[in-house]
């Protein structure tokens, strides 16, 4: 049995949810959650209660964001062609993307 844990709500957090993922799906989960500047479970929570996932700019995040591009930067000059793209790689970039414009939104 969980052990009961108050969160920041005044909510009792007692059940637990696990699931299997594949490397591949959860290197895509860990990107999104270090780019949000969530904590793993409050991402996974918002993006299956259908809520907004918001990320304000915080060195955490900025620092995320650079480390993934790197990673993306990395990936791409190893390529030779670009029908060799992986989706995935396609959707990590269009994320970072997505959390880029949000955050120059906010700045203006």
């Amino acid at each position: 049995m969980s052990a009961k844990c108050l969160d920041q709500k005044g909510r009792w957090r007692s059940k637990t949810v696990a699931f299997r993922v594949s490397p591949e799906e959860d290197e895509m989960i860990e990107s999104a959650v270090r780019l949000s500047g969530l904590t793993k479970q409050d991402y996974i929570i918002r993006k299956l209660t259908d809520k907004e996932v918001t990320v304000f700019g915080n060195p955490r995040v900025y620092k995320a964001l650079k480390n993934e591009l790197k990673k993306v930067l990395m990936e791409l000059e190893r390529l030779s062609d670009e029908s060799e793209v992986r989706t995935d790689l396609l959707e990590e970039i269009e994320l970072i993307n997505m959390t880029m414009n949000g955050l120059r939104e906010d700045n203006e």
